[in-house]
C-alpha cells in the first residue's frame, strides 16, 4: 500500500462498540459543516442529482487535496439527506482518467478498494473518543467496502469483516467525464441511538482519483497529512429538519 493511502493498513484497525451522539448543533462551524436535510421517507438509491430527493439537499464541495492545495479539475460535489433509519450521500465526481479494478465484484465487498478510484466517507458519533469511527467506500463501478476503525487498537485485521448493511449505487457518464456514487448508510451502524433533528456526527469526505502516476488524494476537510485518517481534522454533519 502506498504512503498516500486511502486507508490504514488493516493491521491498524479494529471493531468499535455502539456510541451515542454527543455534540449540539450550535458548536459546528459553517465552513466545516455539511447539512443533511431530513426526508420523511426512505427511498431506493438514485445517482440522478436532478431527482426530487437530491434536489432538496444542500451540497458541499471537495476542492483540494489533503493539504488544502486546490485541485479545480476534480471539484467534487457531495449531497446528503437523512431519514429516521438511514443517512444518504451522493458524490458527483468529475475525472480526467479513471483507475478501475478489473473484473469488479459488486456482490461482495472489495478489500483494499482504496487502491482504485473511489469515494469515501469517514463518520464518527463519539465526540469523546474521536479516534473511533466508520469508513464507507464506493467505486465508479459500484464496488464497496466498509470498515470499523479504532486508531488506538492496532493489530486487529478483522475491521474489514464488520458489516454495516449499507447499500451503494454508481454509474459513469463517460461523455461528460463524471461519475456518480451514492450511499445509503443505516444509522444503526453508526450509533445505538436514533437520530434526531439538530444532532450532529463527525465526518470527512474523500476521493482517490486516477492512475498511480498522476493520482490525486482529495479531501473535503484537509487533513494536513498524507493520510486520510486524521480525525482531528474531521468536519461536522448536521441533521437538519424537513424544509
Amino acid at each position: 500500500m502506498p504512503n498516500l493511502s486511502c486507508a490504514f493498513l488493516l493491521a491498524s484497525l479494529t471493531f468499535m462498540s455502539p456510541i451515542s451522539f454527543a455534540q449540539s448543533a450550535h458548536e459546528a462551524s459553517p465552513s466545516s459543516t455539511i447539512t443533511a436535510v431530513q426526508s420523511g421517507h426512505d427511498t431506493d438509491l438514485t445517482t440522478n442529482p436532478s431527482s426530487s430527493f437530491w434536489r432538496k439537499s444542500k451540497p458541499v464541495f471537495i476542492t483540494g487535496d489533503t493539504f488544502g492545495n486546490p485541485v479545480p479539475s476534480h471539484r467534487t460535489e457531495i449531497r446528503s439527506r437523512w431519514t429516521k433509519n438511514n443517512l444518504y450521500l451522493l458524490f458527483i465526481a468529475p475525472y480526467e482518467e479513471l483507475h478501475l479494478k478489473p473484473s469488479p465484484n459488486t456482490a461482495e465487498e472489495t478489500n483494499q478498494l482504496w487502491n482504485w478510484d473511489v469515494a469515501e466517507a469517514f463518520i464518527g458519533s463519539d465526540f469523546e473518543n474521536i479516534r473511533r469511527y466508520k469508513e464507507f467506500e464506493v467505486s465508479p463501478q459500484g464496488e464497496w467496502v466498509d470498515l470499523d476503525i479504532d486508531l488506538d487498537h492496532q493489530g486487529n485485521r478483522n475491521a474489514v469483516k464488520w458489516s454495516s448493511g449499507f447499500k451503494v449505487s454508481a454509474r459513469i457518464d463517460s461523455a461528460h467525464k463524471v461519475w456518480y456514487g451514492a450511499m445509503k448508510i443505516p444509522f444503526s451502524s453508526l450509533t445505538s441511538h436514533p437520530p434526531a433533528s439538530g444532532e450532529t456526527l463527525r465526518i470527512n469526505l474523500f476521493r482517490c482519483q486516477g492512475p498511480m502516476e498522476t493520482r490525486h488524494y482529495l479531501s473535503w476537510q484537509p487533513t494536513m497529512s498524507k493520510s486520510f485518517h486524521v480525525p482531528e481534522h474531521f468536519g461536522t454533519l448536521l441533521l437538519a429538519g424537513k424544509k
